[in-house]
């Protein structure tokens, strides 16, 4: 493929990345779904179950399986919200933790290799630029509640 389109280049590089991650991390015997909840769970701390469903832009009923599946394997609670008696409050555990970090070192592992492959010159370039985009995507105003964190007191849903 020759992309010179910098959205095709920026779609491809998201997809060839994206695939590889997942072929690197297998997510220690979790599910694809069960493991953007784990990953998601990591990055903003505990979320309402549809504020969850919303972030990873899946429908309820597929979040509500694997968030049963990972509870039963003890990676996450799911309790009543305290702040909406509606809703479930879904957490990671110690374990759950545990194996985001985990994940989250093997996928950095990744992420160095590759880059390791660059000149210095151009890694700084990458890194750089990398730091621009995501300043830029965080004030996307089409996306801002799969970028940032959110209070799991706030129960309002993110989008």
């Amino acid at each position: 493929m020759t992309a010179t389109n910098p959205g095709s280049v920026l779609r491809e590089v998201a997809r060839i990345y994206t695939r590889a991650q997942r072929v690197v991390a297998e997510c220690s015997s979790t599910t694809n779904t069960q493991c953007h909840l784990l990953t998601e769970l990591g990055r903003s701390g505990p979320l309402p179950l549809s504020e969850l469903g919303a972030r990873v832009s899946l429908e309820k009923s597929w979040v509500s399986r694997a968030v049963e599946a990972i509870a039963a394997r003890g990676l996450v609670t799911k309790e009543p919200n305290p702040v909406d008696a509606r809703s479930w409050l879904v957490t990671l555990t110690a374990e759950g933790e545990r194996k985001v970090h985990e994940l989250n070192t093997t996928l950095d592992a990744h992420a160095a290799q590759l880059l390791g492959c660059l000149s210095g010159r151009d890694r700084a370039a990458v890194e750089k630029s990398l730091q621009l985009l995501l300043k830029a995507l965080r004030q996307d105003q089409a996306a801002p509640c799969l970028t940032l964190p959110r209070s799991p007191k706030d129960a309002k849903p993110c989008c």
